[in-house]
């Protein structure tokens, strides 16, 4: 089967106008293998293999004594004792400083994305000395600063807060916290052990590109309760809602604490557009923060600003991390909604953490382990609900500064953790004058970085169907909600996978003037029709979801070219492009080749692949559908080989 064989030669003829051709006949000696024989227990082990570890992590194991394995087995679970071992004084110095830097902006931002999330400042520090601890041990990116970040902040904020109000029951708002943070933890560890990373794959980049620049404006919208002093402020997080509440308590607006916060706002501004426009000098974005701080805390106490409608933190406890594995909540009144809040801003939180690290490995030409990092990003929110710690991950902002300011190893997060440790123990006192309005000029600096217009602006010229769900989760976060508009975008995305499955593309060869290449009539121009064949490629999996619609189109496309007046003998069905086929697909091979044989027309396949043949093959085996000239190597040989038959 699948062979076939012609002899003598003719010359090929090109009529121009009507874009057909005539094909010389040689002779053909190839033919359709079919794929080696293979047992379904090793089928099934490598399709387990390349689902699950596409990656093979247990390469390095192979020919290895049992110490050596041990050794690499250990490095494996804490990627820490790679690097530790050959760590020197040089690299140290490197990440002291990188360390230090970061710090400065870990310090400002945490207490400002506590507050984001409505929780106390402190519980913002206490999320930048744990977490960062753990992933050096256990994290495998040299750059990731890891901390809490805006996006998870909102989305846990705000998920929380439909069930509980955080100023009226303060309490009960923080326990849930932590346990929508246990749950986050342990859905994104589950991940990495399991090795159901390709789950976070859903989220396209248009998806998240729309939800982020959403996420921004809606987190940016939240702030003008500060910068503009208002004291009743709505609790929704849609844009209307948000802009009503602004405009209908104009009574509330405080003139000072507006001058302070637009003067603060416009240095935080300038010194991140000065950092971007020279590389060299990130120095001044990575340290405005703090600086803003520092300063504004000094005014407001020379000038008793607080005596003068400019609100400020307060007094906040110190002391390292008190343990709160006491504090989570597990009955079942609340579990389905913390599980939910878990699940969301950890599957967030874990594509941004994955995602930056992979960013700036690239950059340094080092590669990060995707499973690894689902592992330690779950473990260090495991870990952080027991120790007063909310959902935390890899921040881009602080990853940035970390990558530019040098650093060499995980150890950046270990120096940026004790600088918080200081921080902690000896200088909250400091922080009792820090304004409010401060805190959301800082807020919004960072998330401005997440408005990507080139990409938003490169998707548009690329892509129809993305940009419209990059819009999707862009205007479902500004209009419904963040975690609605998301879902949305994941929606459409998932919708727009299932059509290209159905509805798979269908397309018409035709021959390149002097070659034996057949190529999609549409695409090229210089393809010409072959007089009485119909040439047609599937390029896509054939399966149950399909079928159907290939039947009826393919019909169609019979009928269309009758109607035409074209005279159809054969009809040439290209399979290279289709890489699956079930039965269902055998199936419709099967009812295709009689319903064509009705029409006395002779249906040939060309290069069916790997699992495709295979199938064909049993398929035949049992009901003799095929002929000896069935199967084809190329489009040309069974062009040759069926013109040769009817001369």
């Amino acid at each position: 089967m699948g062979s076939a064989r012609s002899n003598g030669e003719d010359s090929i003829n090109y009529n121009n106008n009507s874009r057909e051709v005539e094909i010389a006949v040689m002779e053909i000696v190839h033919k359709v293998e079919v794929p080696p024989p293979k047992s379904t227990i090793n089928k099934l082990k490598l399709r387990f293999k390349e689902t699950f570890f596409p990656d093979d992590p247990f390469r390095k194991f192979k020919g290895q004594t049992l110490s050596s394995k041990c050794i690499l087995a250990a490095q494996f679970l804490f990627p820490i004792l790679s690097w530790a071992p050959n760590y020197s004084l040089s690299l140290f110095k490197s990440d002291l400083i990188s360390g230090l830097t970061i710090a400065s902006l870990a310090i400002p931002q945490g207490i400002s994305y506590a507050k984001l999330a409505n929780l106390p400042p402190i519980i913002g520090l206490y999320s930048s000395f744990v977490p960062p601890l753990v992933y050096a041990v256990l994290g495998s990116s040299k750059d990731l600063a890891v901390g809490p970040v805006s996006i998870a902040s909102l989305i846990m904020g705000s998920m929380l807060r439909q069930a509980v109000n955080p100023n009226t029951d303060p309490y009960l708002f923080l326990h849930l916290a932590f346990t929508s943070t246990l749950f986050a933890g342990i859905f994104q560890a589950s991940l990495g052990i399991f090795r159901l990373g390709f789950i976070i794959d859903f989220l396209s980049k248009a998806t998240l590109i729309g939800f982020m620049a959403g996420a921004a404006i809606i987190v940016s919208l939240q702030q003008l309760k500060s910068l503009l002093g208002i004291v009743h402020f709505t609790k929704q997080m849609g844009l209307v809602p948000v802009l009503t509440s602004v405009f209908h308590n104009t009574n509330e607006w405080s003139w000072q604490t507006i001058v302070m916060g637009m003067s603060f706002l416009g240095m935080l501004l300038m010194a991140r557009h000065v950092s971007m426009k020279r590389p060299n000098l990130f120095w001044i974005s990575a340290g405005a923060p703090l600086a803003s701080v520092i300063l504004s805390t000094l005014l407001v106490f020379l000038f008793k600003a607080q005596n003068h409608g400019i609100s400020v933190i307060g007094h906040l406890e110190h002391g390292l991390n008190p343990p709160s594995w006491d504090k989570l909540i597990l009955n079942t009144s609340y579990l389905s909604m913390v599980m939910k809040t878990g699940l969301i801003s950890g599957i967030i939180s874990l594509t941004e953490g994955v995602a930056v690290g992979r960013t700036f490995a690239s950059l340094k030409d080092y590669k990060v382990d995707g499973n690894k990092e689902m592992m330690a990003i779950g473990l260090m929110n495991i870990v952080g609900s027991c120790s007063s710690c909310y959902v935390t991950t890899g921040a881009f902002s602080r990853s940035a500064v970390n990558h530019n300011a040098g650093c060499k190893t995980a150890m950046s997060n270990v120096v940026m953790a004790v600088t918080v440790m200081v921080t902690l123990l000896f200088l909250m006192p400091l922080f009792v004058y820090t304004p409010n309005v401060v805190l959301g000029a800082i807020i919004v600096t960072a998330v401005i970085g997440l408005i990507d217009l080139p990409a938003t602006y490169h998707i548009w010229k690329m892509d129809k169907m993305d940009f419209l769900v990059l819009l999707s989760a862009f205007l479902g976060v500004i209009f419904i909600s963040v975690q609605d508009g998301l879902a949305i975008a994941i929606g459409i995305s998932i919708f727009r996978v299932l059509l290209q499955i159905t509805r798979p593309k269908i397309v018409s060869l035709g021959n390149i003037p002097g070659s034996d290449i057949y190529r999609n009539l549409q695409q090229y121009r210089d393809a010409r029709r072959v007089p009485g064949f119909l040439i047609l490629a599937i390029e896509a999996p054939i399966n149950f979801a399909n079928t159907t619609y290939l039947h009826e189109r393919i019909g169609r496309w019979i009928e269309d070219e009758m109607d035409k007046g074209g005279k159809i003998a054969s009809m040439i069905l290209d399979l290279s492009s289709v890489s699956a086929i079930d039965t269902s697909g055998i199936s419709f091979l099967m009812d295709l080749k009689k319903m064509l044989e009705k029409r006395d027309l002779q249906l040939v396949f060309v290069n069916p692949v790997g699992e495709v043949m295979e199938k064909i093959q049993r398929a035949n085996d049992i009901h003799h559908f095929l002929g000896l000239e069935s199967l084809y190597l190329t489009t040309g040989e069974a062009v040759m080989s069926l013109t040769s038959s009817v001369k």
